[in-house]
């Protein structure tokens, strides 16, 4: 499968909630989130759906200002799909979106893609001393 082999959409009208959720909900980062939580997220973010043939094969959202702030969450690729440039394209699309062109701030969190967002011009925090986070 090659980048013409599947599209990147921002139409939330695409979107199949019910896969999106039964991944996150199983995910490491968002583990038993509930369908209501997800339904929000959706609506509250700018999604990029991945899609081979009219299926969604991956999910990304930003939630934005769109001004200067920006946070890249919930990005994932079906298992069956990776390998394939499609979480890179799902994340060169957000950054590439132009309602979030000049950002001061794109921030993002992973356990184990790294070189993925590396690649795209993601570097570790310069001063993570500054940051401060309210956890439930």
């Amino acid at each position: 499968m090659t980048a013409a082999d599947f599209e990147i959409s921002t139409d939330p009208g695409r979107l199949d909630v019910d896969m999106v959720h039964r991944f996150l909900s199983s995910s490491y980062w968002a583990n038993g989130r509930s369908r209501e939580v997800v339904e929000r997220t959706i609506h509250h973010s700018l999604c990029f759906g991945a899609y081979q043939e009219n299926r969604q094969i991956g999910f990304g959202r930003v939630i934005s200002d769109r001004a200067v702030f920006g946070y890249l969450a919930d990005v994932f690729v079906l298992p069956d799909y990776r390998g394939r440039g499609v979480g890179k394209a799902i994340v060169q699309a957000a950054v590439e979106h132009p309602e979030l062109q000049g950002l001061r701030v794109f921030l993002l969190r992973t356990r184990d893609s790294h070189g993925l967002y590396r690649s795209l011009g993601f570097a570790p925090i310069p001063a993570p001393e500054e940051l401060m986070g309210r956890y439930s």
